[in-house]
C-alpha cells in the first residue's frame, strides 16, 4: 500500500494576541482527494488550495475572530476502504469535524454512513453518484458541484435532441460510470433515442482500443464516455487515433473537466460539448477566483471540483460561526440549509435541499478551436444555461429517506 500521505497544514490564526486565541473555538477541515492518481489534477492539490483560500476569506468576515480554523490534507488513494480508514482516524483522533473533496463515487457512499455515525459532516465536492442525494443521503452530508443526474440531463438531453439518437457506452466500471450510464440512458429514451450497446472497462485504465473497436462497430451516432478524470483523456486521444470521428460517429464526454481540456489540448478537444457546473471566466467574481488560484497553483486555473470544494468550505464555515460549534456535524448541515438562497460567489444563486443536494445553476459548453482561444484557459463557449430547478433531479424523485 503507497504511503503517500501528508498532513499540509493551514492554521488560522484569528486574531493578534495569544490571549485572544486561547479562547477561540477550533474548526478542523480534513481535504480526502486524489493527491497522486488519475483524478489528481480536477481535485488533488488543487482541492487544498481552494479550501484554503475559503478559509482565508472567512478570516476576513465580522466574528470569525472567535474561531481558530486548520486545514489537513491526505491522498484517498480512489481506494474506498483507504479513505475510510483515514477519514475514522481524523475523526476518531485528529479531531476532524468536516471532509472536503472526496473523490470517487465509491469513496463518497462509504464515507456517507460514517460521517453520520459520528455526527461529523461530509462536503461531497468530487463525487459524482446521484444516489448520494438519493436512498444514500444522510443528515450529515452535502453534495455540491454536480450530480451524474445533472450532467445526464445536460449533455445528453441537448445531443439526443440535436439527432444523437443512437448511443454506445464505454464506461468506468465503478459507482460513477455505472450512475452515468443509468441517468443518461433515461434521458436518450426519453428523448426517443436508443442505447445500443455498452462496455464496461477497469479505472486507470492504459489501452481502451478494443473498447473503442466495439464502439466503432456497433455504427451508434454517440459514443459516450462514462468516465473521468486520466481515463476520459486517454479515451479521447485513442479515438482521435483511430479515425473515430472522421468516421462520422461523434464523441460524448459525460463527465469532462477544463483540466482535461488542458490536457488534450483544443486541437484534439475541440467542438466537444459538456456540462459544467462551473467556468472560471464567466464573470468578473469568477475570473478574480481563477486569477487568484492559478496564481498559487502554477498557472492553472479551477475545475469546477475545486470551486466546489472553496464554496462548500465557505458555507460551512459561515454555518458553523452561526451554530457557535462544529461539534454537532447534522446541525452544521441543518444552518446550512436554513441560509436559504444565497449569492454564491462561484455559482450564483445556490440553496441546499433537505436531501443535502445543493442546487445552482449548470452551463452546456462547447470547447472553442483553438484560433477561438486568446488567453490561457479560455477554453469554453457558453451554449446555454441551465436553471438550478431544471438541472437536478427533482426532490421527491430521489428516495432519499429524509424527504417526506
Amino acid at each position: 500500500m503507497r504511503t503517500f500521505k501528508y498532513l499540509l497544514t493551514l492554521v488560522g490564526v484569528l486574531g493578534g494576541l495569544s490571549s485572544v486565541a486561547s479562547a477561540q473555538t477550533p474548526i478542523k477541515l480534513g481535504v480526502l482527494a486524489d493527491m497522486s492518481g488519475i483524478f489528481s489534477d480536477i481535485g488533488g492539490m488543487g482541492a487544498y488550495e481552494a479550501t484554503r483560500m475559503a478559509v482565508e476569506d472567512f478570516n476576513k468576515l465580522p466574528g470569525a475572530d472567535k474561531f481558530k480554523v486548520e486545514v489537513i490534507a491526505a491522498d484517498a488513494q480512489n481506494k474506498p476502504d483507504i479513505a475510510r480508514g483515514i477519514a475514522r482516524k481524523w475523526f476518531d483522533t485528529e479531531g476532524v469535524d468536516a471532509l472536503v473533496d472526496l473523490p470517487t463515487s465509491a469513496i463518497s457512499l462509504a464515507i456517507a454512513p460514517l460521517a453520520q455515525e459520528l455526527n461529523k459532516v461530509a462536503l461531497f465536492t468530487a463525487s459524482g453518484t446521484s444516489d448520494l442525494t438519493g436512498k444514500a443521503c444522510t443528515p450529515n452530508s452535502v453534495h455540491w458541484t454536480y450530480d451524474t443526474w445533472a450532467l445526464s440531463h445536460g449533455t445528453a438531453d441537448a445531443i439526443t435532441k440535436s439527432g444523437g439518437k443512437s448511443w454506445f457506452f464505454i464506461t468506468a466500471d465503478f459507482a460513477l460510470g455505472h450512475s452515468l450510464e443509468r441517468d443518461a440512458s433515461a434521458v436518450v429514451g426519453a428523448n426517443g433515442g436508443k442505447v445500443v450497446g455498452s462496455v464496461k472497462h477497469p479505472s486507470d485504465s492504459n489501452d481502451f482500443a478494443s473498447y473503442l473497436l466495439q464502439a466503432q462497430a456497433s455504427r451508434a451516432d454517440i459514443i459516450a464516455l462514462a468516465n473521468a478524470g486520466g481515463d476520459t483523456i486517454k479515451a479521447i486521444k485513442q479515438a482521435s487515433e483511430f479515425g473515430i470521428i472522421q468516421g462520422g460517429q461523434k464523441l460524448a464526454g459525460m463527465l469532462l473537466f477544463i483540466s482535461d481540456i488542458h490536457s488534450l489540448g483544443l486541437k484534439t478537444a475541440q467542438g466537444l460539448q459538456l456540462t459544467t457546473a462551473f467556468y472560471w471566466d464567466l464573470n468578473e467574481k469568477t475570473r478574480s477566483f481563477g486569477e487568484r488560484f492559478a496564481a498559487a497553483n502554477k498557472g492553472r486555473y479551477p475545475s469546477m471540483n475545486q470551486a466546489g470544494a472553496y464554496s462548500a468550505a465557505l458555507a460551512y464555515l459561515k454555518a458553523v460561526a452561526k451554530v457557535g460549534s462544529p461539534k454537532d456535524g447534522a446541525a452544521v448541515v441543518k444552518a446550512m440549509r436554513e441560509a436559504g438562497t444565497f449569492e454564491d460567489p462561484l455559482f450564483g444563486r445556490t440553496s441546499l435541499r433537505q436531501d443535502g443536494r445543493v442546487v445552482h445553476d449548470m452551463m452546456l459548453v462547447q470547447v472553442k478551436t483553438p484560433a477561438e482561444s486568446t488567453k490561457p484557459f479560455d477554453y469554453y463557449k457558453i451554449i446555454s444555461t441551465i436553471p438550478g430547478a431544471e438541472a437536478f433531479r427533482p426532490l421527491k424523485e430521489g428516495d432519499c429517506p429524509l424527504v417526506k
